[in-house]
C-alpha cells in the first residue's frame, strides 16, 4: 500500500472525480466484437463525450475502456452508471444513440438495453 497517495489524489482532482453525472464503461473486445470494431467504438465514444463535456479531460460524463464485461455476445457492450443500464449491439448507430440519448439527455435507449443493475447510495440504518 502506498504511503503517499497525494499524486493519485491530485490526478483524480484534475480529472474531476466527484463531479461526474454518468460513467460509461465500454468493452472493446476481442470476445464480444472484433478488435477493430471495439477500437472504432472507443474512438467514437472519446470524440463524442469530449464534445458533450466541452473538454477531453473533464466534464460531467466519464468514460472507461475495458477488455471484458463478461457479456461476450453482440458487442460492443457497455454499462452506464449510476443507472446501471447495460447495452449490447453497439454498432456505430447504436453507440451514437446511447451517447446522444442516454449520456446527453438522460433517456435510456430501451431497444438496446440487455440488463439493469442500478447503483444507489447506502442508506443509513433506521432509528
Amino acid at each position: 500500500m502506498p504511503d503517499d497517495l497525494g499524486a493519485a489524489r491530485d490526478a483524480a482532482e484534475r480529472r474531476g472525480v466527484g463531479s461526474y453525472e454518468r460513467h460509461i464503461f465500454l468493452c472493446i473486445g476481442p470476445d464480444c466484437c472484433s478488435t477493430e470494431t471495439g477500437e472504432a467504438a472507443w474512438s467514437r465514444l472519446k470524440r463524442r463525450t469530449a464534445l458533450l463535456n466541452g473538454s477531453s479531460d473533464r466534464g460531467r460524463i466519464y468514460r472507461t475502456k475495458v477488455g471484458c464485461l463478461r457479456i461476450c455476445e453482440n458487442g460492443p457492450v457497455a454499462v452506464v452508471y449510476p443507472e446501471g443500464t447495460w447495452y449490447a449491439g453497439l454498432d456505430a448507430e447504436g453507440l451514437e444513440r446511447v451517447i446522444s440519448e442516454h449520456l446527453g439527455e438522460g433517456r435510456k435507449v430501451e431497444e438496446l438495453v440487455i440488463g439493469r443493475n442500478p447503483l444507489s447510495a447506502p442508506q443509513p440504518p433506521a432509528d
